[in-house]
């Protein structure tokens, strides 16, 4: 599958070339800009060292940043399972809206129509692993939001795109909000770890670690639970992440 696109090349990038192997992992970003044209601005100004490998515009076209085979700066300080620092293991696409600061909006059809295209392409160039399409919000739950509650995860497991869960919605629902024991709170913790979100890494941290924690339980639900971000450890959560926690192992 081909997708149309322009360039627009941005000097942000390592200038060593990598090999096609070392692509493992797709990571999908929001601009988080209140303009498209200062969206674009930045990822191409050598002074603000950030890029994408590609950028989604509001109507759907495609632009190339950086070609594939160099390593964009896009995640930043992040992690994933074993992985490190991913911006040299991954693909970065960015998707124009204006954020979780400056009115955070739905992705429109185009975009959504576009992100697919790109993704099975990449998908299939680099044999990337579902579970290894990620959001930021996944690899660095401590500094970002994006792509945000508002992403449609779910629609795009059933294009193959990432992964979901596989359990009735009315069933969740009923669990939503109910409370859990301090053990069923361990066991939802390894679940994530399993799944793949840096809750080890935290431990080191100076700050309050509950603070972080609270946060990639956001990330988790951000995800895997959109209709309902607080950061607590309900009933509902915890069976979501056992469902894919035993799905991707």
């Amino acid at each position: 599958m081909a997708f149309k696109t322009s360039l627009n090349y941005s000097s942000n990038f390592s200038s060593k070339k990598r090999n096609k192997s070392q692509i493992k992992f797709i990571i999908f970003h929001y601009t988080g800009m209140k303009s498209e044209k200062a969206a674009i601005k930045r990822l191409t100004d050598v002074k603000s060292e950030v890029s994408c490998n590609y950028l989604i515009k509001k109507n759907g076209d495609i632009i190339t940043m950086v070609p594939d085979l160099y390593i964009s700066w896009h995640a930043g300080k992040s992690s994933w399972k074993n992985y490190q620092s991913l911006n040299k293991n991954s693909i970065g696409i960015e998707i124009t809206n204006p954020g979780h600061s400056n009115g955070y909006k739905k992705y429109s059809n185009s975009q959504i129509k576009s992100l697919i295209e790109l993704s099975k392409t990449l998908i299939n160039k680099y044999k990337i692993n579902l579970e290894n399409i990620l959001g930021h919000s996944d690899i660095a739950p401590e500094r970002k939001k994006d792509p945000g509650e508002k992403f449609p995860w779910k629609y795009l497991a059933k294009k193959h795109i990432g992964y979901w869960h596989n359990l009735n919605e009315k069933f969740l629902v009923k669990n939503r909000k109910l409370e859990i024991n301090s053990l069923q709170k361990k066991i939802f913790l390894k679940n994530l770890i399993k799944i793949g979100y840096p809750i080890k890494r935290f431990n080191n941290l100076e700050l309050n670690s509950e603070k972080y924690l609270k946060m990639i339980i956001k990330a988790f639900q951000r995800r895997f639970r959109q209709d309902l971000i607080n950061g607590i450890i309900d009933k509902e959560c915890l069976i979501i992440s056992q469902n894919l926690a035993e799905k991707l192992n």
